[in-house]
């Protein structure tokens, strides 16, 4: 299993979701290789259809639900949660993007 967290250099938030990452891994006794990926503009945005930093991939696939179409995005990523903007998803998002993966 592959996790892969995306980002761009100066987000202050892709260090916070590296640390949750590797939590949910370990409470889940998942085993994956993590990986960081810079994306150093919009062009490389594109071409790995970057949806903001950080975002969170397992297998290759974006752990927000409803995010699969969206267009490649060079920026700060926010996610809506209970009605709250945070700058990291949440931990539940990636315990059932790692589920899905060992299916």
């Amino acid at each position: 299993m592959n996790v892969e967290i995306l980002f761009f250099e100066g987000c202050p938030n892709h260090a916070i979701a590296l640390e949750m990452v590797r939590r949910v891994l370990d409470r889940e006794k998942v085993e994956a290789e993590v990986r960081l990926t810079e994306v150093t503009d919009e062009k490389a945005a594109e071409t790995v259809r970057f949806l903001g930093s950080p975002s969170v991939r397992v297998n290759g696939v974006d752990i927000e639900p409803g995010r699969e179409d969206d267009s490649a995005f060079f920026g700060c990523r926010t996610y809506t949660v209970a009605g709250k903007t945070v700058g990291v998803p949440p931990e539940r998002w990636l315990v059932e993007a790692l589920r899905r993966g060992t299916e």
